[in-house]
């Protein structure tokens, strides 16, 4: 079974569309993707968005990675990316590790992690999963 690693970004519009799984494919993550997940979205409910809407949606999108991973395989993979291209943080650095690890391709709905992750790792968008059958 093909497996596809989303960042927060993604994870939250894939929860925003009602997305709930693939027979066809499994959906990986790092473990800070909860904690990226949960930051977006309280900037939402700071610039008025209604919070129990917004912990619905948090909940949602949080439960779709069948595995969040953060062993130190990951970790170690994730520090070399990082220093390898000259980042002073590993955040992205973590999920362009878990594709080259465990990954067909990263879906990044972030247009930033999209682009650090060019000619490291296959990147796509949420629309491209959608359509992958």
């Amino acid at each position: 079974m093909a497996v596809y690693v989303i960042d927060a970004h993604a994870a939250i519009e894939l929860a925003r569309r009602g997305f709930s799984g693939s027979d066809e494919w499994e959906l990986f993550a790092p473990t800070l993707l909860r904690s990226q997940v949960l930051a977006i979205l309280r900037s939402e409910v700071v610039t008025g968005a209604d919070p129990e809407e917004v912990l619905d949606l948090a909940e949602r999108a949080c439960r779709l990675p069948r595995r969040l991973l953060g062993d130190a395989v990951l970790r170690r993979n994730a520090w070399t990316i990082a220093t390898e291209q000259g980042w002073s943080e590993t955040y992205d650095a973590e999920y362009i590790a878990l594709t080259r690890l465990h990954g067909v391709a990263l879906i990044a709905g972030s247009d930033s992690l999209r682009e650090r992750a060019e000619g490291i790792v296959q990147t796509e968008t949420v629309d491209y999963l959608l359509n992958v059958s």
